[in-house]
């Protein structure tokens, strides 16, 4: 296996600690009280007029502006806040990339979201769809008993460009804010002038260590990223619950995979001294060869994460971590990449061995993983007017109705991996149409797609103005990495359509 490259994070300010968040085990209800229980154990990082808060999980961040000092319950939004990310994490302000959060004027619980043009300088509040969101409370916290301005934010994991599937590094961002209050008088900015100059910015560390529930553990090898190895059928697909972290569907895997160790199994071997273990793969077919990959990982030291490399030893075997130090991946028993293996159901095992022995057996697990990292078809085969092919560029005038144009098109994954197809029109100044599109479910199995599929079925699709239209058809796999969905494909045509 090929070596995984190594990235780095840092504090953005000497002896500046990063703020951590924490597992949220169930999803935030920012609309409950603060004390309701849902804050419960959330990382916490003080500034001089309170605290921070912060919880996430494979979705979103949660966070808690506890605006102690903030003591005075006026109306309206006189009192506010900016929050602002980083969103390339280079630690400069980078034009149409990098947000900042405040609020709609004269709406105290709508979340606006804007992008930074530079130094103090914003676009206007961005007009898309969103789930992130803002409630404001005023009453006790954790942090004090005096009722107090607290400001509670769900935000998108994706709207600050931070995903938890990153196999190089521990998730992370770098944040600042500023809170006023007009009774009392104040406007705090943490870190000072933060709007300005980025390499001021706190550094926020997102966790990846879900609470999975024991039962659904496997004995050694617990889990696949987020998805229990219980879940992952003898066909080598996974399927969780609906309102699990990762809602997966006879899915395969790909991408970069981490096999994570069972906590009380890993606790059991380290006090009997069975550290060592092997970690074998065969192909489809195949028998077991070992598999030697290096990786790092993240070991918290009380101030921030430093980097720590594993790798097997010259006879292919490994050492098990400490399970009781803080990693940021913890039970981590390796990483490896899939891109190189050619698809089809693979065979692993991990063998722990008897102290320094070879041949004693002290625990071992096989488990099966259908591996697929070849991304579907995607051909728009044609664009025919009638019974005319229109080719690409080409200006086409459209009659009256029922006159207008039908597609063939092929979207297919002959390994069965297909989990979504769209196909639409965009024009104008962002403006776009559906024509046809089609999701999974389990009823479909191993689903392929389809080849030279006639859209629509019957009659033809007409565009809803003259314009220069973008055909585009986009397909999604249905593989994950334990985290999050991986591969897509699409392709497109582009012609003018005029109504004549």
């Amino acid at each position: 296996m090929a070596k995984l490259r190594n990235l780095s994070i840092t504090t953005p300010i000497l002896f500046a600690l990063p703020l951590r968040s924490e597992w949220a085990v169930n999803p935030v209800d920012i609309n409950k009280p603060v004390m309701a229980g849902d804050w419960d154990d959330a990382g916490s990082l003080k500034f001089s007029r309170g605290y921070v808060m912060a919880k996430n999980d494979a979705n979103f961040l949660y966070l808690t502006l506890d605006v102690v000092s903030d003591t005075g319950n006026d109306a309206g939004t006189n009192d506010y806040f900016w929050l602002t990310f980083d969103n390339n994490r280079d630690r400069a302000i980078t034009s149409g990339v990098d947000v900042n959060y405040g609020l709609y004027p004269g709406q105290p619980n709508k979340l606006g979201r804007q992008k930074y043009l530079g130094p103090g300088s914003w676009t206007g509040l961005l007009a898309d769809p969103s789930n992130s969101g803002v409630v404001q409370e005023f009453g006790a916290s954790p942090n004090s008993d005096e009722s107090h301005r607290i400001w509670k934010f769900r935000l998108e994991l994706s709207e600050i460009n931070v995903a938890l599937s990153w196999p190089l590094s521990t998730p992370y961002t770098y944040f600042g804010f500023r809170v006023r209050s007009s009774n009392p008088g104040f406007t705090t900015d943490f870190p000072g002038d933060f709007y300005k100059d980025f390499t001021k910015l706190r550094q926020l560390i997102l966790s990846r260590k879900p609470t999975i529930p024991s039962k659904d553990l496997g004995p050694v090898v617990g889990s696949v990223g987020l998805i229990p190895t219980t879940k992952i059928s003898a066909t080598g697909r996974a399927k969780t619950d609906s309102g699990y972290y990762h809602f997966v569907e006879n899915a395969a895997f790909g991408g970069t995979l981490n096999l994570i160790g069972n906590r009380t199994k890993l606790q059991q071997l380290w006090a009997a001294g069975n550290t060592k273990y092997k970690v074998e793969i065969a192909a489809p077919g195949g028998s077991f060869a070992k598999l030697i990959s290096n990786w790092s990982n993240y070991r918290w030291t009380g101030s921030t994460y430093a980097l720590e490399s594993f790798a097997a030893s010259a006879y292919g075997y490994y050492q098990m971590a400490n399970p009781g130090t803080d990693y940021s991946i913890d039970d981590l028993l390796i990483q490896f990449p899939t891109t190189a293996l050619l698809p089809g159901l693979y065979r692993i095992q991990v063998t722990f061995f008897v102290g320094s022995s070879t041949t004693d057996i002290a625990a071992i697990q096989e488990l099966r993983l259908f591996i697929d990292n070849h991304v579907p078809s995607t051909i728009i085969e044609s664009v025919k007017h009638g019974s005319i092919e229109v080719s690409a560029c080409a200006i086409e005038t459209i009659g009256a109705a029922p006159d207008g144009l039908n597609f063939r098109i092929t979207a297919n994954d002959p390994e069965g991996n297909l989990r979504g197809v769209s196909f639409y029109a965009t024009y104008g100044a962002g403006l776009s149409a559906s024509i046809f599109s089609e999701s999974y479910t389990l009823a479909k199995g191993n689903w392929e797609g389809f080849v030279n599929k006639l859209i629509p079925e019957s009659g033809n699709w007409r565009p809803p103005q003259s314009c220069a239209y973008s055909f585009v058809l986009s397909v999604s796999a249905r593989t994950t990495n334990g985290y999050s969905w991986v591969g897509q494909n699409s392709t497109h045509r582009n012609l003018t359509l005029l109504i004549g």
